[in-house]
């Protein structure tokens, strides 16, 4: 059996561990003391820091884990009796590390230079590298701009590795394990959750930030202080395609935020915000315009200017007896939206009509009103039985009176006042005078 009292210069047992590759990361004997390893990893770590030898980079994470390990008693005791089987496994959870600090020194990445040397890969199953999150941004356009396409340039400011620490933090990669959650990045808090109730959770350690280790002040990055990341701005030119619709998307892969080397960057998502346009609405690839015209140009014909989305101005043109009736809906082929995957294609415009008529008594002489009436169709003739009586109509007011019980019509207000001397209320007919 192996042991290992975490004892600076204490002797360990002469047996040799099951394992002793991360031993020779260091350069040390499987029985070396805790000091040895120490000054065994600080001289590594000065000798393939980033700083240094930038092309050393997996080299120096190596050291790291192995360091993270062998520093660490209990971790050297599983290591020691199980080997690099027994850290994958946690201890069999009883050493508080497990998952958490092989994806942190590893990542998620089966095809990482450490799957191979620790033998993790090969025929395991494939994992996805944690991400960042995405940062969205909306981007407001016109419909001009969607039609036409359009070139902008969107500034932004972001969190990026360190360029002086290359996102380690410390200037020679020294940390020590957090003592508040014990290396385990994580904490078991006990909440009240009512009168005589508590509830137990685990929430992401506040002193290392979930971790698991911590920088001495003393060999913290003079740039970002520790952090690891530092803010930097970036301008991303977007490139709004014709046809291109509310709520589309353009991403803009690990453009987003990256504060941990371990973690892959967040994409930027540009969400297009399309504004609403005073002329033309659209629905799909179509558009629709609302136009008003006289009474005299939905029977007699019209040409109405029509501004288009690109600039040319559409003369819309009808005849004469094509007559417009009210709320009529007429189309021009392929003069809509273009389709964003076939330029090509286009979608139609429909334009819908309000006809407007004229004020009354428009015509002082009401001899002109027959003249009017030649133009039309004979005015169809009623037969007047023997108890009919002629009536004429008042126009109705929708704020005043509501369809009352029995087909009648009642006051809103009830008042008597301005319908005295009627048997009842609401609007009346008024019977024409012989």
């Amino acid at each position: 059996m192996f042991f290992h009292t975490g004892m600076g210069g204490m002797g360990r047992a002469q047996d040799t561990p099951v394992d002793t590759r991360l031993y020779d990361l260091l350069k040390v004997r499987p029985d070396a003391s805790d000091d040895e390893i120490k000054k065994a990893y600080r001289k590594l770590a000065k000798e393939f820091h980033p700083d240094k030898n930038p092309n050393h980079g997996d080299q120096f994470k190596e050291i790291s884990f192995a360091y993270e390990i062998l520093s660490n008693p209990e971790r050297r005791r599983i290591y020691d009796l199980r080997g690099m089987d027994g850290i994958k496994e946690g201890g069999a959870s009883g050493g508080g590390f497990g998952g958490d600090l092989f994806s942190h020194i590893f990542g998620d990445d089966d095809e990482s230079p450490f799957s191979t040397f620790f033998g993790m890969g090969g025929g395991g199953r494939r994992r996805t590298r944690r991400k960042f999150q995405d940062t969205v941004y909306p981007l407001n356009v016109t419909l001009e701009e969607v039609y036409n396409g359009k070139k902008a340039k969107l500034r932004l400011s972001k969190k990026a590795l360190c360029t002086s620490c290359k996102g380690t933090g410390g200037k020679t990669g020294l940390s020590y394990e957090c003592r508040s959650c014990r290396g385990r990045g994580i904490k078991n808090v006990v909440q009240q959750i009512g009168p005589g109730m508590i509830q137990q959770m685990q929430v992401r350690c506040p002193d290392c930030r979930g971790e698991g280790s911590k920088i001495p002040d003393a060999d913290k990055c003079d740039t970002c202080k520790g952090e690891k990341s530092e803010e930097i701005k970036k301008i991303l030119e977007v490139q709004v395609e014709p046809g291109m619709q509310n709520n589309d998307k353009i991403t803009f892969p690990r453009e987003g935020d990256q504060t941990d080397p371990e973690i892959e960057p967040g994409d930027v998502v540009i969400v297009i915000q399309v504004k609403p346009h005073d002329v033309f609405e659209r629905e799909g690839d179509d558009l629709i315009a609302k136009k008003t015209i006289s009474l005299n140009e939905a029977l007699c014909g019209y040409e109405i200017p029509l501004k288009h989305l690109d600039g040319r101005t559409l003369i819309l043109k009808n005849k004469p007896n094509d007559i417009i009736t009210p709320d009529c809906i007429r189309g021009i082929v392929g003069e809509g939206m273009p389709h964003r995957r076939h330029r090509d294609i286009r979608g139609n415009l429909y334009i819908k009509f309000n006809v407007t008529f004229p004020d009354e008594h428009f015509l002082q002489d009401e001899s002109k009103y027959k003249i009017i009436e030649l133009a039309f169709p004979p005015v169809r003739k009623v037969a007047h039985p023997h108890d009919s009586e002629e009536v004429s109509l008042m126009e109705y007011d929708e704020k005043r009176y509501h369809g009352g019980r029995g087909g009648q019509a009642y006051d809103e207000d009830g008042s008597d006042d301005e319908m005295s001397g009627h048997g009842h209320h609401g609007p009346q007919v008024q019977c024409a005078q012989s």
